[in-house]
């Protein structure tokens, strides 16, 4: 299994910034690679233009050991996702082949020069494509390029996920009776003597059993069952609901 990976995420799209499309592609990445035990450090939300695109996606492709971008992959005008990475690292944008075959056996006939717009990739990408697949995840370097149609997104990042797989997260969660303000202080001492754990406070509208929950996270199980023993002796017995 690979030790502990970071990942960045970019989701391109006028859409986004303009509020005619909510994005939950982010939120869906997030989740996934936390599971899988990958650490995301940073998202970024661009809009469809070449240069920005290509400057976020060098930063991030030097700054993270994954990087996964949403939007901007399809036939139409504002799909400039492949243009913006092939300018951001200074190569050519080029028709794949193998991509070029895929489509012309789909769509026969009916290929035309907005289809084969989707051929086009930074030189030097590769596609993964399985029968399964209407069509291939493109990557380039260290980055995966998703599209930003939610379904489409997730059915392609299911398929190749596990390839992301790391050493997993080990977390817990203590569900309290009490407002964070009671209880800030033993939280905050427990930070400090458990520096290889990493803790979360949540506060919670609406629910008449519990206002608080607490997470213990980290790498390694042993450490997370030290930092949630201490926790529960520190705090008050009355104000915790339950443990998961």
């Amino acid at each position: 299994m690979k030790s502990s990976k970071t990942a960045g995420i970019i989701i391109i799209g006028n859409e986004i910034l303009s509020g005619k499309v909510q994005d939950i592609n982010s939120f869906y990445l997030a989740c996934e690679l936390r599971t899988l035990g990958v650490d995301v450090k940073q998202i970024s939300v661009i809009p469809d233009e070449i240069e920005i695109i290509g400057k976020e996606a060098a930063e991030f492709s030097g700054r993270y050991d994954y990087v996964f971008t949403s939007g901007g992959v399809g036939p139409t005008h504002d799909d400039v996702t492949m243009a913006g990475i092939a300018n951001g690292f200074n190569v050519k944008l080029i028709r794949h082949q193998d991509i070029e075959n895929i489509l012309l056996s789909r769509f026969r006939e009916s290929v035309n020069s907005s289809v084969l717009k989707m051929t086009e990739v930074p030189e030097g990408a590769e596609i993964i494509f399985r029968e399964d697949m209407r069509f291939p995840v493109i990557s380039f370097r260290n980055m995966f390029i998703f599209p930003g149609i939610p379904d489409y997104m997730k059915n392609k990042f299911n398929l190749i996920k596990e390839r992301f797989r790391c050493s997993e997260y080990f977390l817990r969660r203590i569900y309290l009776n009490s407002h964070e303000s009671n209880i800030a202080e033993i939280l905050n001492l427990a930070v400090v003597e458990n520096n290889d754990v990493i803790f979360g406070s949540y506060p919670v509208i609406g629910r008449p059993d519990y206002k608080v929950i607490i997470t213990v996270e980290s790498k390694s199980e042993k450490p997370v069952k030290k930092a949630l023993d201490e926790l529960i002796k520190s705090l008050p017995e009355d104000i915790i609901v339950r443990v998961e």
